[in-house]
Order: C-alpha cells, then sequence, then structure tokens
C-alpha cells in the first residue's frame, strides 16, 4: 500500500508517545458523522441496488472506503444512537429501550473532543435524552434559512452549521437524518422512484403494495443522499474538505418486516464509508468486521486523543490504512423492548450467525410502524389466504425457534435454520459459549417483569392507557 494512505506520521507518532517536543503538532482534521434513520445496508446503490438513486453516496464510496461488514450494535434508533455515542453495547450504557435517555454517568467521546478544543455540533435528529445535551457546544434540530420551509428531514439545519462554525478551531458535526424514518409521503422527490424498479427482498412478498411502500422509502433515501452531496459541497467551498473525515453510518435496518428490530443482517447491518483525502484509497473496499461501537475509539484516536476506558468497541485507524487487516472476530448485538417486548442476542463472524430467542413464545413483530404500513397489513391478508412462502411467515409465528444459525457465506438473507442440523453441531456449540460468554462479560441480563406491549401487534395501534413516546418502567 503507498505511504500516502497509511495515517499522517505525525498523528501515528502521537500516539506512540514519542514526537519531540520541538517537533509541531499535527493538524487535527475535522470530523463529521452522518446517520441515516432506519436505512438497510442494501438499499444505497453503492451496495449493489440498483433501483435507488443515491449519487451522492455512490461518490462518496468512490472517493473513499466502503464496508460491507459493518454491523451496529442493535436495530432500534435512540439504543443504536446510544451506543455509537458511548462505544458500549446499548445494555451497557442503561439506555437500551426505545425512548430511554442516556444516563448523564455515560461517557461519550464527544465531551473528550470538546475538552480537547473541538468545536462540536450537533444537528438534526437527537434521541438521546436531555442528560448529555451539554457534551456539545450547539445542539439542535434544524437552523432554517429565512424563508426556507422545514422538510421534516432533519437535514436541513446541517449547512448552517457548517457556516457558523467557529473558524479558529477543528470542528466534529453529528449530522442525524429523520430520513429514510417512517411515515412517508408522496412528493418527497420531484422525480420519485418507480415501484417496478424496486428490489424486493425474498421475506417480503413481491405485490404493489410492498413496491409502493419501498418506493416510498427509496424517496426518503434520495432526499438523504441530495444533503449528503450538499455538506461535501459545503465543505469543498470552504476549502476544508481535505482535512475533514467523513463517515456514514445508519443506525438500523429498513423499517420492514424482518429488519428494524430484529437481529438479522437486514435489521444490523449498516452501509457505512469512510472519506478523507490522502489518507484513506479511493475506493477501497474493506470486509473486516466492524461494531458501531468502534466509532468512539476511532474518532479520538484521528483526534490524537486516547479510548476512554468505558469503550468497549476497538479503533478501526488501522483498516483505514490497510483494509485488509482485522479488528474482529466476532460482533454481538442485541434486542430489547421497542413498542413491544422482545429480548433477543446474536453472535456474528464472517461465516455464521448465531440467535438466541430468549421469548420464543413472542412472535418476531416490526416496530409499530411498520405493523401499519401497507406492507404488513398486505402480508396479513396474504398470511390469512394462505398465500405466503414460508420464510414471509416469520414475523407471524409463534413460538420461535429459541435458536437460530445460519451460513451467512451461503445463505446471506439468513432464510435456512441450521440450528438442528447435526453437520453444523460444532458452529451452534462454539457460537452458544461465545454469547454466554459475552453477556456474562457485559453484565447482560433478562429484564423482570417482561415489559408489556404498547401497541397492538396486528394493526401497530396504541392500546388503551399507553402514550406512545414514554417507555415501560425500566427495571
Amino acid at each position: 500500500m503507498k505511504l500516502k494512505y497509511l495515517l499522517p506520521v505525525g498523528l501515528v507518532l502521537a500516539f506512540a508517545g514519542i514526537v519531540h517536543a520541538d517537533a509541531p503538532a499535527p493538524a487535527r482534521p475535522n470530523i463529521i458523522l452522518i446517520i441515516a434513520d432506519d436505512l438497510g445496508a442494501e438499499d444505497v446503490g453503492a451496495y449493489g441496488n440498483k433501483g435507488v438513486h443515491t449519487p451522492n453516496l455512490d461518490q462518496l464510496a468512490r472517493d473513499g472506503m466502503r464496508f460491507t461488514r459493518a454491523f451496529n450494535t442493535c436495530s432500534s434508533c435512540s439504543p443504536s444512537r446510544s451506543s455509537i455515542i458511548t462505544g458500549r453495547y446499548p445494555h451497557s450504557t442503561g439506555a437500551e429501550w426505545l425512548h430511554l435517555p442516556l444516563p448523564k454517568e455515560q461517557v461519550t467521546f464527544v465531551e473528550k473532543l470538546k475538552a480537547a478544543g473541538y468545536w462540536t455540533v450537533q444537528s438534526g435528529k437527537w434521541h438521546l435524552g436531555n442528560n448529555v445535551k451539554d457534551r456539545f457546544d450547539s445542539v439542535g434540530e434544524n437552523r432554517l434559512a429565512k424563508g426556507v420551509k422545514n422538510d421534516s428531514s432533519g437535514c436541513q439545519g446541517w449547512i448552517p452549521a457548517l457556516q457558523e462554525r467557529p473558524k479558529d478551531k477543528p470542528f466534529f458535526c453529528w449530522f442525524a437524518s429523520h430520513d429514510p424514518h417512517r411515515p412517508y409521503f408522496e412528493g418527497t422527490l420531484a422525480v420519485p422512484h418507480k415501484p417496478e424498479e424496486t428490489e424486493v427482498p425474498p421475506f417480503l412478498p413481491d405485490v404493489p403494495p410492498t413496491r409502493k411502500d419501498l418506493a416510498m422509502y427509496y424517496d426518503e433515501i434520495g432526499r438523504l443522499d441530495g444533503y449528503v452531496g450538499g455538506v461535501i459541497a459545503e465543505l469543498k467551498r470552504q476549502g476544508v474538505l481535505d482535512n475533514t473525515v467523513i463517515f456514514f453510518i445508519t443506525d438500523n435496518g429498513r423499517p420492514f418486516p424482518r429488519c428494524k428490530t430484529s437481529v438479522y443482517d437486514s435489521g444490523i447491518q449498516s452501509p457505512f464509508m469512510a472519506r478523507w483525502p490522502g489518507h484513506i484509497k479511493p475506493g477501497s473496499v474493506c470486509a473486516s468486521l466492524t461494531s458501531s461501537t468502534d466509532l468512539a475509539p476511532t474518532i479520538l484516536e484521528l483526534a490524537g486523543l486516547p479510548a476512554a476506558p468505558t469503550f468497549q468497541g476497538k479503533s478501526i485507524t488501522r483498516l483505514l490504512a490497510d483494509p485488509t487487516a482485522s479488528v474482529h472476530e466476532q460482533l454481538f448485538a442485541e434486542h430489547n423492548w421497542h413498542d413491544y417486548s422482545a429480548f433477543e442476542r446474536s453472535v456474528r463472524t464472517k461465516q455464521f450467525k448465531y440467535i438466541r430467542n430468549f421469548w420464543p413464545d413472542l412472535p418476531g413483530t416490526p416496530p409499530a410502524d411498520a405493523v401499519a404500513s401497507i406492507t404488513f397489513q398486505e402480508m396479513r391478508r396474504l398470511l390469512d389466504a394462505g398465500k405466503l412462502t414460508p420464510i414471509q411467515t416469520a414475523c407471524f409465528i409463534k413460538p420461535r425457534p429459541e435458536e437460530e444459525l445460519y451460513d451467512v457465506t451461503a445463505d446471506p438473507q439468513e432464510l435456512n435454520n441450521l440450528a438442528g442440523d447435526p453437520q453444523f453441531a460444532a458452529p451452534l456449540k462454539e457460537m452458544r459459549a461465545a454469547l454466554e460468554q459475552w453477556r456474562k462479560d457485559t453484565a447482560d441480563s433478562i429484564p423482570a417483569p417482561r415489559p408489556p406491549d404498547q401497541f397492538s401487534r396486528e394493526t401497530g395501534k396504541s392500546l388503551p392507557g399507553c402514550k406512545p413516546g414514554n417507555p415501560p418502567k425500566h427495571p
């Protein structure tokens, strides 16, 4: 690998603690983290989807590195974000359920940057509670220019935040979109996606309501893509693009059945890209396993700062220089309360995925907004008519198997459960043990009593006495 794609020599030496006292301090890079809301890894053009139009994200991949085995620790909005900002698994943050605020005692990487002289700004979707807003110099949903109508994307304040930043400090931006979260509406894009061009996964029925739903989902992805392009253009206009690291990630998978709130790859795998001119080789692809907990130590290392001892992730800066390197042999994920009661855990290697369903009497119901969608309601009708394939009935079945094992190299959609196959007894035993050790190491416990559902599993409507946005009492 050419030397120019390695991390800056001064920065590497600083990590080793051997920079000479008289040596000039290396320029610290600006850092931007862009977080999509409910975007599946397979729903970006750079990841092979030919039906969705994402020219700016595709260019981001061409200009930097695209990760093909990047995973979130959870397929649920606020727990995933809490995990990203603390570098910890959701159950280790105390905010593992949807809508739980991140506790004030949790350490985030943002205050470390702020204390080291970075200007830190958050713009767009927050969803972390009020306890840690002080970690940023500035927090705001949107900073709309005069006369600009709010389009509900959460992205309209991104460019104003860059324009209003102090020019004498390096900056860190947490840019969080509301796109492509439900609900969806007609007219999001001037030129909408065509339902017939959408790509329907095998676990969803290929029928007109599904394709219409996917097309409107694609439209919100397209709107987000435009804002990503605007950020890059603004950085270029200000002359700071070359010294800015851009990360793009999602909080969880698409809000469709068997995706969001599941621990299948369709729920936890993330489109993950990194761009840093002169340091990350353009067009590079990394197939190493990476976790969203890795962002916190990585960002601090790029800023020349040590990782906090509370972090459970690992820095992946070595992958930015050498995409063939390895940081993880196993990755872990979890699913907890999100509209409905749930408790699932998983471990993944490059070849296998093991899932443990601790409450198998509960079906794998998607989030309430997905239950209310035209896709799920059509699936209910087809189920009653006996017209769904076995894999398409997965979110209705109860009891579910307590254990699931998939060969994700041969079966990337995780359609063939091998847990009962004697030929795979060895990997099943190995991964079962790995999961139990991880649970022990991270003090993972099953909540008691079991938190109740807040919505109907058939219609997605709020149950009597339940107020959306307020989670059950946390044990």
